[in-house]
């Protein structure tokens, strides 16, 4: 039974609606809620699930959302795509089968208190996403990169000297866990507000140099190009094609991973929803912080809930059969990887 800590007549309706969704899924779920982040006087709970197999060896799929809290349609299209698959438990053998054979770790609002607060940053004022102790190289963008002159600016990192964020280190902490001895792992971070495409970012974010896992991004890529040719509304890159940053948590964690399993392949994506779109569609967009991030006509939010759930299916299948797509040999690799650079970065001399 779910123990409320906060007055549900001003609740988050995300938070509501996770929290009837493990009352509603608890034979299938584990639960962990290892913060609680305090708002004023009422604290709010940093919930980790996990779903299907609990082998050590389990190909796992990640399902991140709400790290910057004004983003609440990443936390929906998370809560959306979970009420599905729990109601397809109840009749559908497919999804039993596809679950017994991979862990699903699931952390649908990371920033809680900035989610309240309708706030990109957390109740400190710190961007989660610009908090990792990792600084971009060159000379990245001003401000947007991350800055430490003040938390009343927007993409503050924090005091340089400061451990990070307790909703970060949770992130990260629950990362780690689940990557641990583990060779195949794809994570997927639901983010909203950049361009007028959806696009699939892989890192760098620190780094307009190729990332290590180029080939594997590739690999990943045309499989889904060529499995879903008329899903053509992804664009798939480096996330430093845009921007670069520092402070990024996905570096952070893969650079970890790597360390420690050098011969493992994890691919952390982020999926960063156009917003500018719905923006050019509805000026009306321009007269709420909120609605800059979020869809707010009826019909366009629930086809965004619906779009991504094509996506989100064939991480859970690719994750699955990494070692079938995945280059392999040395030779493989070295291939995937020079069509990687001929794709996404200046071909070498």
């Amino acid at each position: 039974m779910i123990q409320r800590t906060y007055p549900i007549k001003k609740a988050l309706p995300e938070l509501i609606e996770l929290e009837n969704l493990i009352e509603e899924g608890k034979r299938h779920l584990r639960v962990a809620v290892p913060l609680h982040v305090p708002q004023g006087d009422i604290s709010l709970p940093f919930y980790v699930l996990e779903m299907g197999s609990q082998a050590p060896q389990a190909p796992t799929l990640a399902l991140i959302g709400g790290v910057h809290g004004i983003e609440r349609i990443g936390t929906q299209v998370i809560l959306s795509f979970l009420r599905t698959l729990l109601r397809r438990l109840e009749w559908d053998p497919a999804a039993a089968d596809m679950l017994s054979q991979i862990r699903l770790l699931l952390i649908p609002i990371v920033n809680p208190g900035g989610m309240w607060r309708n706030s990109r940053a957390n109740p400190r004022g710190i961007d989660l996403m610009r908090n990792a102790p990792v600084d971009a190289e060159g000379r990245p963008p001003f401000l947007v990169s991350g800055q430490r002159l003040s938390r009343h600016l927007p993409w503050y990192r924090g005091r340089r000297t400061d451990p990070m964020q307790p909703e970060s280190q949770a992130l990260v902490d629950a990362m780690h866990s689940i990557l641990r001895g583990q060779q195949h792992c794809i994570s997927l971070d639901c983010h909203s507000g950049f361009g007028y495409k959806d696009r699939i970012w892989f890192p760098w974010a620190k780094s307009s140099q190729p990332w290590p896992g180029v080939a594997e991004a590739l690999a990943l890529t045309e499989l889904f190009e060529h499995t879903y040719p008329s899903h053509d509304f992804y664009l798939f890159e480096p996330q430093a094609h845009s921007y670069t940053t520092h402070g990024d948590l996905w570096d952070y964690i893969y650079q970890d991973y790597a360390a420690q399993q050098p011969d493992g392949l994890y691919l952390p994506l982020t999926l960063e929803m156009g917003s500018w779109l719905w923006v050019k569609k509805n000026p009306r967009h321009l007269l709420r912080y909120h609605s800059l991030f979020n869809p707010i006509l009826p019909h366009r939010h629930q086809r965004i809930l619906r779009r991504h759930f094509t996506l989100i299916e064939f991480m859970m299948s690719a994750v699955r059969s990494m070692p079938l797509w995945a280059p392999l040999t040395l030779e493989q690799k070295m291939l995937q990887e020079q069509a990687a650079l001929e794709r996404w970065y200046s071909a070498p001399e």
